[in-house]
């Protein structure tokens, strides 16, 4: 059948002698290729649950679903994160619990109401690694913020409503989608309290700051600058209800272990009545803290009243830090392998090499991510090297090149007294 004359479309005003095909309408028309295009945009747009790695469904209704359950998402979690059991048991509950509080129906004036969390763990246990995998999962929008860079209105610095800013911009200033989202606030301990003792002058990046978050955390209608900070002081300023944000908070509160064990060892009178007081040491009293150690530390009873679930994370042991090396979908050796393939070479590194790097990250006390520091000094000279040497197609790991690579560093000069 011949093409119909003088159809021009709408859209890319190309005519019907340019395209493959063109459907008309009442009072306007469209090319296969626009509407190719308009598909491939309503994808991005809304997406749906992949098998491994769902995408950002930005088409959120007032009773939406969630096909995960609390087991599942710790399942999703579990191939990322490395231990941690009751922190991710925690989280997978409030992130199922928040879909929920999204999609309820309000029966006999019983609405459930948000809790909010607060981790606490010391640096490289995996707080901001969870809050990144736990962003890959949902589908509502999710936003990342830094205590240390807020302070109190008036102040150099950036104003405590720009967290809302950012998780705008992650639901693409869509102001409903917004209200609905999650936002994780890291290095929360940073903004302690800094003395007991009442000063003339103002505590602008402390208490400050956690008077500015309460009515963020409760649930008020606040003010946003949409394009964030004082950068742009004529912008028109968006409404965002806070009541249904779900707020995660994690801080390292280093030096919070000491607090926890003058709480416990003032609570016992006379001979101690558990056994495990006796077998208490750094390691595992974390998992006693509650919201008196919180306070303690330079948290205001105001803020802690609306971060009622308080969860921890556990220093990582030579297990836990040999399975980070090699066992997570994004491990680090599986990084290392990657780069050294992008060269044509393969990488072959010894199992007691990786005892070796576990041995130095737990004597220098950096956790998770110094994993990461002593892999790159060890491997720096091998990376500067082999791209430019082409008949080499593999390289081996050894322990003699490990060890002499890492005390030929001024790595060896960090360690903990």
């Amino acid at each position: 059948m011949a093409k119909e004359k003088n159809l021009q479309c709408s859209f890319c005003l190309k005519n019907n002698e340019q395209v493959r095909m063109m459907v008309s309408g009442a009072k306007a028309n469209i090319c296969d290729e626009c509407i190719e295009s308009a598909v491939n945009i309503i994808k991005q747009e809304l997406g749906s649950f992949g098998d491994d790695l769902p995408t950002k469904d930005l088409g959120l209704k007032p009773t939406m679903k969630f096909e995960y359950k609390p087991i599942d998402i710790k399942t999703y979690l579990d191939q990322y994160v490395i231990g941690q059991e009751d922190a991710k048991k925690v989280l997978s509950v409030a992130i199922y619990n928040h879909y929920k509080r999204l999609g309820q129906q309000v029966k006999d004036d019983v609405e459930i109401e948000k809790s909010n969390i607060i981790m606490v763990g010391e640096t490289g246990t995996g707080k901001t690694l969870l809050a990144k995998t736990i962003a890959k999962l949902l589908n509502v929008p999710f936003a990342i913020a830094d205590a240390t860079v807020f302070t109190e209105a008036g102040y150099v610095g950036e104003d405590v409503e720009s967290i809302l800013s950012r998780l705008l911009q992650a639901a693409d200033y869509n102001v409903e989608l917004a209200e609905k989202g999650i936002v994780f606030i890291d290095e929360i301990d940073k903004i302690g309290r800094k003395s007991d003792n009442p000063s003339i002058t103002r505590d602008v990046s402390g208490e400050g700051v956690q008077q500015a978050m309460l009515k963020l955390l409760e649930g008020a209608e606040v003010l946003v600058p949409p394009q964030g900070g004082r950068k742009h002081p004529d912008q028109k300023m968006v409404k965002v209800n806070t009541q249904n944000i779900l707020f995660i908070c994690g801080g390292a509160f280093e030096g919070i272990d000491k607090m926890i064990a003058r709480r416990i060892q003032s609570s016992a009178i006379g001979f101690k009545s558990r056994n495990e007081q006796t077998s208490l040491d750094k390691d595992n009293l974390i998992q006693y803290v509650n919201s008196q150690d919180l306070r303690s530390y330079g948290l205001i009873p105001e803020l802690l009243g609306r971060l009622p679930v308080v969860t921890y994370l556990t220093s990582l042991n030579a297990d836990s830090l040999r399975r980070i090396l090699t066992e997570p979908k994004n491990a680090l050796i599986k990084q290392y392998k990657a780069l050294f393939d992008y060269e044509g070479i393969t990488l072959i590194i010894e199992d007691d090499v990786l005892n070796f790097i576990v041995e130095k990250a737990i004597e220098f006390k950096l956790g998770g991510r110094g994993l990461r520091s002593i892999c790159e000094l060890i491997l720096t000279d091998a990376m500067y090297e082999l791209p430019s040497d082409k008949k080499q197609k593999s390289f081996t790991l050894t322990l003699p090149y490990a060890r002499e690579k890492l005390e030929k560093s001024k790595f060896a000069y960090l360690k903990v007294a």
